[in-house]
């Protein structure tokens, strides 16, 4: 007897399920919300004059524990200024076939020049297009920004653009 209950209740979750709306997302078409704090892809910010954040110190390669990170940093020059420090990244890539998306590259980045988005389309169908460099992680130019390489703000300093003390360049400046 305790077997036909038992059959019976298995019935009433089938039955239960049966009548309930279903639930279908139509995710190419129309994707879902997002948690505000999703870690996505990389994006290498910009100062609101437009030169990089990224001074290409390398940190973010060395706290990768995937090994997906590829910095190389050169100098800047007073004629080819990319950042407003010594060094700028002159090669910047992210591997997507080996990165987990655990974070350690955002703490570790001492300017905030690396952080991640909420975008998470990312799949391609050819391993090489998976290796990001810097033409596709920089940020894109905003209004009043300039594409480097370009002098700094006049009368600002490297600690200027570290305390966030630099704005936007007017169209009467350039």
């Amino acid at each position: 007897m305790s077997r036909f209950l038992e059959a019976i209740a298995g019935f009433g979750v089938t039955l239960g399920a049966m009548f309930k709306k279903p639930l279908t997302e139509q995710y190419p078409e129309q994707p879902g919300p997002v948690a505000p704090r999703y870690h996505g892809r990389h994006q290498l910010n910009r100062y609101p004059d437009g030169l990089e954040k990224c001074i290409g110190c390398e940190l973010c390669a060395w706290a990768c524990p995937a090994d997906a990170i590829y910095v190389e940093g050169a100098d800047n020059t007073e004629a080819q200024r990319y950042s407003p420090g010594e060094r700028y990244g002159r090669v910047y890539q992210i591997n997507y076939l080996r990165c987990i998306g655990c974070g350690l590259c955002i703490e570790a980045c001492p300017t905030r020049a690396l952080t991640m988005t909420n975008d998470y389309e990312m799949a391609d169908d050819n391993r090489a297009d998976l290796i990001w460099g810097k033409d596709k992680l920089l940020a894109p130019l905003q209004p009043g920004m300039v594409p480097p390489p370009h002098p700094m703000a006049v009368g600002a300093t490297d600690e200027d653009y570290y305390l966030g003390r630099v704005s936007p360049i007017t169209e009467d400046v350039r």
